[in-house]
């Protein structure tokens, strides 16, 4: 065999040996056995001591690998942080694309139209994201919400109905900023054009909104109801919307009964004068539009004709016969 002929094996063997190793540290599965684990990158960690956390969990072997395709893919400049899971017999080459891609472990949490900060924490404490005690503390924390530019007793109405994908881990302060975020990206420029120009703030459009909210079925109504409520304050009248009556008394899933609406609250728009401190639910955006944009209708009482629509009168008069007509005279409805 010529000299010549050695040189060209060994260059070959240069070339292909450092492949082979390559390959075999990407796709040869690491040694964690058949056990599944949770390994979080922390808020903040750097790409290179991401590479360290997941060395020390046996999840790959050689680092070096691993920081030069950081820096060929990007990732080095973009990891993402949170909770991810990895299975036995996963190649650190899958461990890698898990890495890039992002797939971090995420809860999914409706906040449907109408919920209330009752409901909402159900969501969220028991998918863990957070304890009843801190979210009860949270939503309630005069420098929190303060933080959140919430002029508002709680967080009850600021956080907006949406699917949201939570990660695992993240800090509770960053999952109710990201509602309160989400809500105002939702406004339309017209919509604050319009709340200027009524002269409302935040806080009330919210209020007259989630009080909508709780009371209309369909989607025709919304702008009536709005007016109902609306020529009500003009006119100086109490509200009189019964699910202002036993918000923070009980849930507004349970039936409005005659001796609710005598709660002394400060919500009770039965007992108050105008509109209550805070909304009393999260309301969507077409209770908000609604809340800005009322019909032109001089209604001024309105009830429920059981088929998800309500029968409006202008005259007290008409209001009681109507409930007469639908109720029977038993009614608890005398807004």
């Amino acid at each position: 065999m010529s000299v010549r002929h050695n040189a060209k094996l060994l260059c070959v063997a240069f070339l292909v040996l450092p492949l082979i190793y390559v390959a075999s540290e990407l796709f040869v599965p690491s040694g964690i056995g058949n056990t599944n684990m949770e390994v979080e990158i922390p808020e903040g960690a750097t790409y290179k001591q991401a590479i360290n956390i997941l060395y020390k969990n046996n999840l790959i072997r050689d680092k070096n690998i691993f920081l030069v395709l950081g820096k060929l893919t990007g990732l080095d400049r973009r990891i993402r942080y949170g909770f991810y899971s990895f299975w036995g017999r996963m190649s650190p080459y899958q461990v890698f694309k898990r890495l890039k891609e992002g797939k971090i472990i995420e809860y999914e949490v409706t906040i449907v139209e109408g919920d209330s900060l009752l409901e909402i924490g159900d969501k969220l404490t028991s998918n863990k994201l957070m304890t009843r005690e801190v979210f009860n503390r949270l939503v309630k924390d005069s420098d929190f919400l303060k933080s959140l530019k919430v002029d508002a007793p709680s967080l009850e109405g600021y956080i907006f109905p949406q699917t949201y994908r939570i990660p695992k881990g993240i800090s509770p302060k960053t999952v109710f900023k990201g509602m309160v975020d989400l809500l105002r990206k939702s406004y339309t420029d017209d919509m604050r054009q319009r709340a200027r120009k009524l002269g409302w703030d935040e806080n009330k459009m919210l209020i007259l909104a989630s009080i909508i909210e709780k009371e209309a079925v369909t989607d025709e109504e919304r702008p009536v109801i709005s007016a109902v409520y609306q020529n009500r304050i003009n006119k100086g009248m109490p509200l009189q919307a019964d699910p202002t009556a036993i918000y923070g008394v009980k849930s507004s899933k349970l039936k409005i009964t005659k001796d609710d609406l005598k709660n002394k609250t400060d919500y009770n728009t039965y007992v108050i004068k105008g509109l209550p401190p805070g909304p009393i639910a999260s309301p969507g955006i077409k209770s908000i539009a609604a809340a800005l944009y009322p019909a032109n209708v001089p209604y001024l009482y309105f009830v429920s004709q059981k088929n998800g629509t309500h029968y409006f009168s202008k005259s007290l008069s008409e209001h009681s016969a109507a409930i007469r007509r639908i109720r029977g005279g038993n009614s608890n409805d005398w807004k």
